[in-house]
């Protein structure tokens, strides 16, 4: 969340920036109820000076034989507004605290300037979209004809949005995800983690999927729990409420984990195959490091995530997002597009975002410099490397060939064992 007394401190700096999104009204907001804070907590220190001044005489008056009852009965009415004033300053503190968790975090300067999707920024692209000689085929075709996919057993199961992966569709997930997990931490450096795929509500809140985005996860009934919509969650949270040392940064971590969204709000877009499910499995990258190292960590971050379609011999591009389209609680945000010819455009496969210290400050996860220096946030950087099941879709489109058979990447081909997927003679 952002940082309070940056907004006391520059408030008019903050609403700048924040416009940007299109967000506008609680630098005011927070203004307001800070102003009444503040006069609260001086009100209720003088009410209690004052409680522990007469106190201090109520002794020496009784020992003078003095009536001290008017006295006490006044004491016993400053309690009460000390009482009173006590809960007014509890339930401003928890409307600052909800404001400041709904609240999207700031855009660096680096982010360019930009209403929606339309305004993002293409910085690179690599290898160019084949030029097919028949009208290259939809994913969920090319899959259901090979037997790899089975989109119809799993609405059955678990209605719309779900697919079952079937024998070398199944291999090929798993293929995937192996060949990700090994580049990630072979060559670029990651530490592997295993995370559970239920955590508490504290957690959610601790990236930012609470409380703004409640509606997107799938809780639990029977407790506050949630299945976790990346592993982005647990593994950043893994040293939530901790202090590093500086020594220990950066951090870097891969995970692999089947991802569950309610994807509310989604109707009609991408609704066909792999691109947009309600469960689907992604390798995720998570890295955290000292504040002024956290954009040369970005600049690696996307170039790990980039690594795995270079291997797999990809088309894809990257694009910077403008201020309004940045996620919740990025501050900087890449996205990979992959091409994908049936669609006749690039979609999405990855986004490495620098969070700054918006997740830390929710989590509470700090470093020290060295040995007197006080406690600072951390910055948090994700990334998928990559969203698996797009991947699988775009090798299907992309190494398609005019007799139904696909190529598969040389890169993978020691993880899968088969050359080509080739469909079943008649």
């Amino acid at each position: 969340m952002l940082d309070i007394r940056k907004i006391r401190e520059n408030p008019e700096a903050i609403k700048k920036a924040m416009a940007t999104k299109g967000i506008v009204g609680f630098v005011d907001e927070i203004l307001v109820l800070d102003k009444q804070r503040r006069e609260i907590i001086v009100s209720v220190e003088q009410l209690k000076a004052k409680r522990n001044d007469v106190s201090k005489q109520i002794p020496n008056l009784k020992k003078q034989g003095k009536d001290v009852a008017s006295i006490m009965a006044e004491m016993k009415s400053v309690g009460h507004d000390i009482k009173s004033k006590d809960a007014d300053l509890n339930a401003i503190d928890e409307k600052i605290k909800y404001i400041l968790m709904s609240t999207p975090n700031m855009p660096s300067a680096s982010t360019p300037v930009g209403k929606d999707e339309s305004e993002n920024v293409e910085i690179k692209t690599y290898g160019s979209p084949k030029a097919f000689e028949f009208e290259p085929k939809a994913h969920w075709d090319i899959g259901e004809e090979l037997d790899l996919l089975d989109f119809e057993k799993a609405a059955k199961m678990s209605g719309a949005r779900f697919v079952l992966y079937k024998g070398k569709g199944a291999k090929l997930e798993r293929s995937l995800i192996n060949f990700m997990l090994d580049t990630h931490t072979c060559e670029n450096g990651y530490s592997e983690i295993m995370p559970p795929y239920i955590v508490k509500r504290h957690t959610m809140e601790g990236t930012g999927q609470l409380p703004k985005f409640e509606d997107d996860a799938f809780k639990l009934s029977n407790s506050d729990s949630f299945l976790i919509p990346t592993a982005e969650v647990p593994v950043t949270n893994m040293y939530r409420e901790s202090v590093l040392e500086a020594s220990d940064l950066p951090i870097a971590h891969t995970a692999y984990s089947a991802c569950f969204r309610a994807e509310a709000g989604s109707a009609g877009r991408d609704t066909r195959g792999l691109i947009r499910l309600h469960q689907f499995n992604k390798v995720e990258l998570v890295r955290l490091c000292r504040p002024e190292d956290s954009y040369d960590q970005l600049e690696k971050l996307l170039s790990d995530a980039e690594s795995i379609l270079q291997e797999l011999a990809l088309p894809y591009r990257v694009i910077t997002l403008c201020t309004g389209d940045t996620g919740f609680s990025a501050a900087k945000t890449y996205d990979i597009e992959v091409w994908m010819p049936s669609y006749g455009r690039y979609v999405e496969i990855s986004s490495c975002s620098n969070c700054e210290d918006f997740q830390a400050r929710r989590a509470d996860i700090k470093f020290k410099r060295d040995v007197k220096s006080k406690p600072e946030f951390v910055h948090t950087l994700n990334g998928s490397g990559l969203a698996v099941g797009r991947t699988f879709a775009a090798i299907l489109e992309n190494y398609q060939q005019e007799d139904g058979s696909v190529i598969i990447p040389k890169a993978l081909q020691q993880y899968f064992s088969y050359k080509a997927l080739k469909p079943k003679k008649k």
